[in-house]
């Protein structure tokens, strides 16, 4: 008997004896970081809330009671069942029953009525049919991915039940060493933008942080050196995803075309979101002739789905034997996470923060940095240089304002481009908001290529947002990304050029960086235009058109996806409006650290062109007194 099923055996003992003698327990198992109890009594755990949270107390787990199917109405009858426990208001949308795992997905307007006062509808229904509710609000506005996303997790559920239950054992196996230290190798995301990439490793485990891209660039992480992929792809014993944007995610389904097949760990949103960007990284490379291929295909793209664990922020989460993870918002991006390890019994702390954005927005609350304890973080600097500092939000809102209405006033088009998933929703608001208090004149704002579908998945996670807006979203009324004047277009060049040729409107178009995507296409259209203007409102890596643009480039060089090969002059008026980054300003970065509860001993500044992160380095070493480092890729530290 391997030592994982003894443990099992002693837990199903305990569990046993802890509970009331009129209580079952038909089976106990590990599927993923839970410890999953089957039961034929499950009307019992409904009338009594209090025996799981005393379990998981005194076993020290995350606990999931679940029915045993013997104890389960059959789905028809629980169906009207259910239907007559929840009230009418509720508004259910629809129901869905998951008979391996014993659930019933409640899908409404209005969840809160569904679950009821402390959890007392969702007791009522357990304790009528057996069944054990989940409840999801339905969106405002339909996400296909979103739906995609949960039909390939339904259609593959016992595949994905055999994976938790090998990562449950992988993560609850003996240690098997009595050494104990702790490095960080950098893979990519040093002195530079993008392919952020690191290697979290301890005696027993190995965790990959990150694995993207590098806009305007071919380089991938240093994937083949030991520390990571140079020992199999299964040397690794989890990756944890910050967020969705590719120069973080970009790379993930690599790894299981390589055979790897563990545990990705990251949000829900963040899940959905980067099979979103995926899918349309894969087309724009199969479509454009600029575009880069990508080393994988869509099936990777859905085994890395399948394969993704989505934790809550806040949830202390069993990675490994000596490893638990932590989520906390980043404030960057839809399910953007600060990630937080806390390694073995209290060794060592470190925290990779992604990209973070401090303060808050019309979108998000501004990242967390409240921690029980950080030894060392992984901080990004993309704006970290002396001059980093962004326009105030407000300033920056009136300065857009500004150049559309004149803009409009002389008959063109403005054109922002904007990253998908972020700054393209986080625009909507503000378009939306000043069109509405009379700043700027009604117009359409024309929404290109994934930009409607990321807007839906935000939707679909409004715990997620920022209070107040999340509030408007379910009134029609008030749903600001509802708005008349929001036109979804992604139906090719002919199109754009009508757009273009047509009355003055504001058009949101991937991508943030003019890597690829539609906003080539409008570049040819609108470039030798006086009367538009071109306004960046993000930030602009090294090697990208958009950063030579940005540097007075004359003319938009040929080869784009429309088939043409001659460069066209580049005549617009070209803007930018800081302010509406997703990233923390310099100022942002020192506040974040310097307020830190605690403070961390050690900083590596990662994330930003080289002269960024050694004056934000040398800044956070000189003002606030901190050990600071300005770690180059291939570079391994050692911490304990």
């Amino acid at each position: 008997m391997s030592s994982v099923d003894k443990q099992l055996e002693e837990l199903k003992a305990a569990v046993t004896r802890e509970l009331p003698a009129d209580i079952s327990v038909s089976d106990v198992t590990y599927e993923g970081p839970e410890l999953v109890i089957y039961t034929r009594d499950p009307k019992r755990f409904a009338k009594d809330g209090g025996l799981i949270r005393d379990l998981a107390g005194t076993l020290r787990k995350r606990i999931t009671v679940r029915p045993d199917p013997t104890a389960l109405s059959p789905p028809d009858r629980a169906r009207d069942r259910i239907l007559d426990v929840i009230p009418d208001d509720a508004d259910v949308t629809d129901l869905e029953f998951h008979e391996d795992t014993g659930e019933v997905v409640i899908e409404a307007r209005k969840p809160g009525v569904v679950i009821g006062r402390s959890g007392a509808t969702l007791r009522e229904i357990t304790g009528a049919v057996g069944w054990t509710p989940e409840v999801v609000r339905t969106a405002p506005i339909e996400s296909s991915t979103v739906s995609n996303v949960r039909d390939l997790l339904r259609q593959e559920r016992e595949d994905r039940r055999q994976i938790l239950e090998r990562v449950g054992r992988q993560i609850h196996r003996e240690q098997l060493s009595d050494e104990q230290w702790v490095r960080v190798t950098t893979l990519g995301g040093c002195r530079e933008v993008g392919r952020s990439a690191f290697i979290l490793s301890t005696s027993e485990t190995r965790v990959l942080v990150d694995i993207g891209d590098k806009p305007g660039s071919d380089d991938i992480p240093y994937l083949d050196v030991p520390e990571a992929l140079g020992a199999g792809a299964n040397s690794i014993d989890a990756v944890v995803l910050t967020h969705a944007h590719l120069d973080h995610s970009a790379l993930l389904p690599l790894l299981f075309k390589y055979g790897y097949d563990g545990p990705v760990y990251t949000t829900e949103p963040t899940r959905d979101l980067m099979g979103l960007l995926q899918l349309d990284a894969l087309d724009k490379a199969d479509s454009e002739s600029e575009g880069r291929s990508l080393p994988y295909g869509p099936e990777m793209v859905r085994e890395a789905i399948k394969h993704t664990i989505p934790l809550e922020y806040g949830d202390v989460t069993d990675i490994a034997p000596d490893v638990k993870l932590t989520l906390h918002n980043a404030g960057h991006a839809l399910g953007s996470a600060i990630t937080h390890f806390h390694v073995g019994d209290g060794l060592y702390n470190v925290a990779f923060t992604g990209d973070i954005h401090y303060g808050d927005t019309r979108l998000f609350d501004g990242a967390v940095n409240d921690f029980p304890r950080v030894e060392t973080l992984v901080l990004e600097s993309t704006y970290g240089g002396r001059n980093g500092y962004q326009t105030d939000r407000e300033d920056a809102e009136d300065q857009l304002a500004s150049f559309v209405s004149e803009t409009y006033e002389r008959g063109g088009t403005v054109l922002i481009p904007a990253s998908a998933a972020g700054r393209a929703q986080e625009m909507m608001l503000v378009l939306e908001a000043t069109m509405r208090e009379g700043e700027i004149p009604r117009m359409p704002v024309y929404l290109d290529g994934t930009i409607w579908e990321a807007t839906a998945i935000h939707t679909t996670y409004p715990e997620y947002l920022r209070d107040d807006l999340r509030s408007r979203l379910f009134d029609e009324d008030e749903n600001p990304f509802l708005a008349g004047e929001f036109v979804s277009v992604d139906a090719g060049d002919e199109t754009r050029r009508e757009i273009a040729d047509g009355d003055p409107c504001i058009v949101l178009s991937p991508s943030e960086m003019a890597t690829g995507g539609p906003v080539r296409s409008w570049l040819r259209h609108l470039g030798p235009d006086p009367d538009s203007r071109l306004v960046f409102v993000g930030y602009q890596a090294r090697g990208t058109l958009g950063r030579r643009i940005q540097n007075g480039l004359a003319e938009i060089p040929g080869g784009d996806a429309v088939g043409r090969s001659e460069p066209v002059a580049l005549e617009m008026d070209v803007e930018t409006v800081g302010g509406f980054s997703g990233h923390a300003d310099r100022q942002g970065l020192e506040n974040f650290v310097k307020t830190m509860n605690p403070r961390p001993e050690k900083v590596l500044c990662v994330h930003g062109e080289e002269r960024a992160i050694q004056d934000l380095s040398s800044g956070l070493y000189h003002d606030h007194n901190l050990r600071t480092f300005s770690p180059k890729n291939l570079e391994t530290f050692r911490f304990r």
